[in-house]
């Protein structure tokens, strides 16, 4: 089975006027008025998992930080994975900054979602202020058994849209704070992973811990999975595509001339996804 376990899908009303959303939400618009990027629902979503063979993903929105804006996507994901349970597995999505996010998140769970995330802060990072909001919903993600998938980046190299302005020490401190909730960090956690290496503390700290592959080949070279994975263990690892910003084709060439071991691609690709998810 191959899992996608980071896509991003956007109901009907944002798709066709995301311009009207602007002026409520920098961040939106920091990352989408980029000439190019690209906004699909979940049919189109299928559509490519079915040309990509792949059997289920991990569907979530943006990180609104309007309350509006939170439930009307949450709402969409909810109606992707009740139309489709068999293909999509659904995470809600919301801003730490956003009032009442613990109760959308429990909202969103007892519904029927497994997860929370891609939670971010695109433009201020992961400041302590920013773990402190996120309290009550790591909380509320621990009681309910669910993963939470926090959207991390490089402090290093060259700017692009969505690229927040955190450290590797911000991050650090988030996984600190929480110790006991299932974490997946996107992007490789920034590069993170490395610091597994240490004689003391860092492997226990990530001992919780997973790191998705989200945008790898417009970040790292194809080795980052063999080496990751050696540093890791490829049990840590999560196949994921940040669709519809690159397809799964681009993943799959980079996997398979990277010289993995085909048991670890089964890994990543999507048993590693399953085990997490209890699928």
């Amino acid at each position: 089975m191959i899992v996608d376990f980071h896509t991003h899908i956007f109901p009907p009303l944002i798709r066709d006027n995301r311009e009207a959303v602007f002026p409520t939400e920098p961040a939106f618009e920091l990352i989408y008025k980029t000439p190019g990027s690209k906004l699909i629902g979940y049919e189109e979503l299928l559509r490519h998992m079915d040309e990509m063979g792949i059997d289920k993903s991990v569907v979530f929105g943006f990180p609104w930080e309007t309350h509006d804006n939170v439930k009307r996507h949450n709402d969409y994901i909810l109606e992707a994975v009740e139309r489709h349970p068999s293909r999509l597995v659904g995470f809600c999505c919301f801003s730490p900054l956003v009032q009442n996010a613990a109760d959308e998140a429990e909202r969103c769970v007892r519904a029927g979602l497994h997860g929370v995330g891609e939670v971010a802060v695109y433009k201020g990072g992961l400041s302590a202020h920013v773990i402190e909001l996120l309290k009550d919903v790591m909380f509320v993600c621990h009681e309910q058994h669910v993963p939470f998938l926090l959207h991390t980046n490089e402090p290093v190299g060259h700017i692009y849209p969505g690229k927040a302005p955190m450290t590797l020490g911000e991050i650090y401190r988030f996984l600190k704070a929480f110790p006991n909730n299932k974490i997946i960090l996107a992007h490789w956690g920034g590069g993170i992973f490395f610091y597994s290496l240490m004689k003391k503390e860092v492997k226990d700290v990530l001992k919780n811990v997973w790191f998705d592959t989200a945008a790898s080949p417009y970040l790292y070279e194809p080795r980052v999975y063999k080496i990751a994975g050696e540093i890791l263990g490829f049990e840590k690892i999560l196949f994921g595509t940040d669709y519809p910003l690159l397809p799964a084709s681009r993943y799959f060439k980079e996997i398979n001339e990277c010289g993995l071991e085909q048991h670890h691609m089964d890994l990543i690709l999507g048993k590693n996804a399953t085990r997490l998810l209890k699928l």
